[in-house]
């Protein structure tokens, strides 16, 4: 939070912000200022579950965003793998999303879910 990987995340969340709601880019600059301040101040106390909950509403913006305008699955995608995604450890990397690739050949079978799945075969 205070390195420039904040500034570089902080950059990308106000430019995406920008395109898509340009008149709240001044109160989400300051909303974002306040999350560092908050994080900063959590991890000073080692307050593991203040930063869950700041992430948690953070994701939960992004969600609405993406709700209220689905076309831009494909910039929020870019910005998550491209922009924000390198910059956390390589630890850290899976939480943000769910890459999922499979190859089958001949008359093998493949089965992928995001969740639970349930597979009846005759």
């Amino acid at each position: 939070m205070a390195t420039d990987a904040w500034q570089h995340a902080r950059d990308a969340t106000v430019a995406l912000w920008r395109r898509v709601h340009p008149e709240r880019v001044s109160a989400i600059e300051a909303e974002l200022a306040d999350v560092r301040a908050e994080v900063i101040a959590a991890r000073d106390e080692g307050d593991s579950q203040v930063e869950e909950e700041l992430a948690a509403d953070w994701q939960r913006r992004l969600r609405r965003l993406l709700r209220d305008d689905p076309s831009l699955a494909g910039e929020l995608r870019r910005v998550l793998d491209e922009e924000l995604n390198p910059l956390l450890a390589p630890a850290d990397q899976p939480r943000i999303g769910v890459q999922m690739t499979a190859t089958a050949s001949g008359h093998a079978r493949v089965y992928q879910a995001g969740g639970s799945q349930t597979i009846r075969e005759a």
